[in-house]
């Protein structure tokens, strides 16, 4: 992995709006709205389904049938103008459009009476490879939903079932939409968490068959996800929460029970993801210590030469000194008897390190 690719593993959080900002602003530099965003609107009830696309945000205050679920999709980067019309046809509080313009927003439910604004997080892999999140806004009405988020087709799924009457969603209500949308996010989940689980199966058999200097990065990598993760899914779990409670007017009983369903789906997240951070913090110990062991066996040889050396370069010194009278200098064989002394010595030192188990 070239440095390059390290860079960016830890995002902090970074605030869209700056310092002093009006509250409820939602100024932006953005291109136009036919350039940058699509807005559609589908409306269904048991027996039929229509998709129309919306040009001009002032049809959104057309007369419309009373007997239908209106779900109003806005996908892609909106204007401000837009957004404000949006927030004027269907009194949307301006602290809630700067909260969708704005989408580093933590996930949370926010009732404002007569409708409730709900921001979830969905994962998404950028190009690089790396994750990252994107935010889904919905405002759930009294028969309507509206959808935002600057993504294309993520929620794809929900409008296939709506318009080829695939599960239930065309007999309920809105929030019954909302919670197809909530459960559609929830789901794309599991498939990142997989994938981080294939991960870590595949880094721990590496670290079993031998030492690779990209493991600890590879790590590092992992790692960052699942914190990632934890961030995103941990206030999904306590918005989904909010909904079910009856304070909630919005939200029927039935929903609510689909909602539990969402409920217990990111509690195993939050088990699987708890899990494989411990993994990740096992395999990194792993790998420190595989790494020291390593470093101790490149010791232990080093230290076992020089121990071995250290005798013989004290016979060899010896023998180097320059006197004159030297008693063995003139032996014949001094020199064949001195070498089997250093080769003596040396096969000593190893016997008594092999019976020690030191090498």
């Amino acid at each position: 992995m070239t440095p390059a690719s390290k860079h960016g593993v830890y995002r902090g959080f970074r605030r869209s709006t700056g310092v002093g900002a009006l509250p409820g602003s939602t100024e932006r530099e953005t291109a136009p709205i036919s350039e940058k965003c699509r807005l559609t609107r589908i409306s269904y009830n048991v027996t039929l389904a229509e998709e129309e696309v919306i040009d001009t945000v002032a049809e959104l205050n057309e007369d419309v049938p009373e007997d239908r679920v209106y779900w109003f999709r806005l996908e892609g980067i909106a204007d401000p103008e837009t957004l404000r019309r949006l927030g004027e046809a269907f009194e949307i509080h301006p602290l809630a459009l700067e909260d969708v313009v704005n989408t580093h927003q933590r996930c949370k439910v926010e009732d404002y009476g007569d409708h409730l604004f709900v921001v979830i997080r969905l994962p998404v892999r950028e190009a690089n490879g790396s994750m990252t999140t994107e935010q889904v806004s919905l405002f759930i009405g009294e028969g309507f939903v509206v959808s935002i988020h600057e993504g294309c087709n993520a929620l794809e799924v929900v409008r296939e079932r709506i318009m080829t009457a695939r599960g239930r969603v065309r007999e309920y209500g809105a929030d019954y939409l909302a919670y197809a949308i909530l459960d559609l996010v929830i789901d794309n989940y599991f498939p990142i968490i997989e994938k981080i689980g294939d991960r870590l199966n595949a880094i721990d058999e590496q670290l079993e068959s031998g030492f690779e200097p990209g493991q600890r990065l590879a790590i590092r990598d992992v790692r960052a996800d699942l914190l990632l993760l934890r961030r995103t899914v941990w206030p999904q779990r306590e918005a989904i929460a909010v909904l079910m409670r009856d304070e909630c007017t919005l939200i029927t009983d039935v929903t609510r029970t689909y909602l539990r369903d969402c409920y217990d789906h990111t509690i195993q997240l939050m088990d699987v993801i708890e899990t494989y951070r411990e993994l990740c913090a096992d395999l990194r110990d792993f790998h420190l210590a595989d790494i020291s062991l390593r470093s101790n066996e490149v010791m232990k040889t080093l230290t076992v030469i020089a121990t071995l050396f250290m005798p013989l370069s004290f016979i060899a010194g010896f023998y180097g000194m320059n006197f004159q009278h030297m008693p063995e200098l003139r032996m014949r064989y001094a020199y064949p008897m001195t070498i089997c002394l250093m080769l003596t010595i040396a096969g000593g030192f190893l016997y008594f390190f092999r019976r020690k188990g030191w090498i």
